[in-house]
């Protein structure tokens, strides 16, 4: 501790060049601290204990149906309170650009959901009207719809009778309170029977079930009897939280971990490149006073550290701002992302991580400097050789 002095001396030898450099680590942790966040997510969250709600879904893919029968099975295992189904409809207003999640729900489906509120007049309107739809307000307001509209959605999947036309008349608006759910009031329902009624390829089949478990039922004990229902048959199935089935559902567009995996690859082998060039240059611009610290008495391993340190110091500096940067935007992006993402703050694995990464960054850039710093001779130093 007694150099740090020594330490913050030499870094602020030339503070534009500092600055900059530590610049570049804090952008590169920030990076780090918010996708390494959103890995953590998509791999967590699987556990099953403690769940009151979880989705049944098929083992092999979520595109792939369940038979309606299996209702009727899961409704008699113990410790199932009540369920609900839907289906993934992948409708479009206009086109691609105008996408958002849709889907054909079932009776009973608005029950497990408390938390989509909605008034008793929009509901009974949506009750009693077949071809109608609800939306969430964020999605109301993104294309001025009012109760009453026709929404001439677009099939992409399902055509009925040929032709690629639901059209829908909104019957109802829902709102969500938590803000970090805000994100699923971009959703359009409608009624299962118009669904499996209308469309040209698949009767009878529902997407996923949601299931709504007795108090102080154990989730896994539940999961695996529902599980066992279609064992060994062709459509077996999973059954799982809903964060998890989230996940399996994004996952079908990308693999979150290895895109993280290769961005930050790509970042942290730049952010090598840049900062040992800058320590490389900063050493050498010092030979000099590195050649007096050893003249007045500073062994070559104490001037060698020093070198070390200092290079260790701006990247776990760097890290420390960038991932406390990357905590504080988290919960602005968990309300953005549609409830696929809860995390209130950057978790400690993430933090850990970050940390351990910096100080072998700031090893690995810091090593040649060290070394050529422990190889000084004293007198060519000091002749400018």
């Amino acid at each position: 501790m007694k150099y740090v002095h020594l330490i913050w001396a030499s870094l602020l030898r030339s503070k534009t060049r500092t600055f900059l450099t530590l610049f570049s680590v804090v952008t590169a942790f920030l990076l780090f601290g918010m996708l390494d966040s959103v890995r953590v997510a998509f791999d967590a969250g699987g556990a099953v204990a403690g769940a009151n709600r979880m989705v049944v879904s098929s083992r092999l893919s979520i595109t792939q149906s369940l038979p309606f029968s299996l209702l009727s099975q899961i409704e008699t295992v113990d410790g199932v309170k009540r369920i609900g189904y839907a289906s993934w409809f992948g409708g479009v207003l206009k086109d691609n650009r105008q996408f958002f999640p849709n889907f054909a729900i079932g009776p009973g489906y608005l029950d497990l959901y408390p938390e989509y509120e909605m008034s008793a007049e929009d509901r009974a309107r949506f009750e009693g009207n077949q071809t109608g739809a609800i939306v969430g307000e964020s999605l109301a307001q993104r294309f001025n719809l009012k109760v009453g509209d026709v929404i001439p959605l677009q099939a992409t999947i399902f055509p009925q009778k040929g032709s690629n036309n639901w059209p829908m008349t909104l019957t109802g608006i829902f709102r969500i309170k938590d803000e970090k759910r805000k994100g699923e009031e971009n959703q359009l329902m409608f009624h299962w029977k118009y669904f499996d009624e209308a469309n040209d390829y698949i009767k009878n089949q529902v997407g996923w079930i949601i299931v709504e478990l007795d108090a102080n039922k154990d989730a896994v004990v539940v999961g695996k009897a529902i599980d066992k229902l279609s064992e060994n048959s062709d459509r077996e199935t999973r059954t799982q939280t809903e964060q998890a089935f989230n996940q399996a559902f994004a996952k079908q567009f990308a693999d979150v971990g290895l895109i993280v995996t290769l961005i930050m690859g790509a970042v942290f082998f730049t952010l090598m490149l840049l900062t040992g060039s800058t320590m490389t240059q900063a050493v050498r611009e010092r030979i000099p006073e590195l050649a007096i610290l050893k003249t007045i008495g500073f062994s070559d391993v104490t001037v060698m550290s020093l070198v070390l340190l200092e290079s260790c110091l701006i990247v776990v500096l760097g890290a420390a701002i960038g991932v406390g940067v990357a905590s504080a935007m988290m919960p602005g992006i968990s309300a953005n992302s549609g409830g696929i993402i809860q995390l209130p703050s950057v978790p400690a694995q993430t933090w850990a991580a970050a940390i351990l990464l910096s100080l072998l960054i700031g090893i690995i850039v810091g090593l040649a400097p060290a070394l050529r710093a422990l190889r000084l001779n004293i007198v060519d130093a000091l002749a400018g050789r």
